[in-house]
Parts: C-alpha cells; structure tokens; sequence
C-alpha cells in the first residue's frame, strides 16, 4: 500500500550471494531502516524491502523509500540527493550495489 502523502518514490537496489542474502536482509531491517527512522526526517513517510531470489549466482534487494518531497530526500541524503546510502556493514556483505538511487514522481495508486 502507499503511505498518503507520497508524492517521490526512491527506488535502489542491491546484489549478494545467496550464502549472504539473508545476513543483508537482518543488517537492513535490524539496523540500516530503524536508525533511519529513528532520525525522523520530516516528509520520510515509509520504506519497502523488496527481494529476488537468486538469479545468475545473485539475489537481488530493492528498496522503496516513501517521501513527501526533494527536500525530504536532501534531509535524508544531503544535496546529492541520489548518492545512495549503504552503511559500511551493509556494503560488507554486498557483492555490488547501485552508487545512485533513483527517484520517481508518484502519479496515482490503484488498489484492487
């Protein structure tokens, strides 16, 4: 579901080893998203952990993060808004992931 209010998608996505998928999924959800929203940025509205089973050796981790606004994201990130964020023990178990995020404009929300 979409958080109300969301008017900006941020979308990266992440590589490990099958061996090392579920070590990076307990960094994300045990420490990276809860010291994000422990800072409670203003306009950060919610977050998505999304992940692909092994393909080519890979599994594949994309998150969507939630915001209100451009300057809800500097407030995350700073003015290189689209530098990605993978703290040093994320990166650790990382086989490669995207240096930029992107970003998208919600248009609408359909639900079933």
């Amino acid at each position: 579901m979409l958080p109300p209010g969301a008017r900006i998608a941020r979308v990266w996505r992440g590589w490990t080893t099958p061996e090392r998928a579920g070590d990076y999924q307990a960094i994300v959800q045990g420490e990276v998203l809860p010291a994000i929203f422990n800072r409670a940025i203003a306009g950060l509205l919610g977050a998505h952990l999304m992940r692909a089973e092994a393909r080519g050796g890979e599994v594949e981790f994309s998150t969507i993060m939630w915001f209100e606004s451009l300057e809800a994201i500097k407030a995350f990130v700073g003015e290189d808004y689209e530098q990605s964020h993978v703290p040093e023990r994320a990166r650790a178990v990382l086989k490669r992931f995207e240096a930029r995020a992107r970003h998208f404009e919600v248009l609408d929300f359909f639900p079933a």
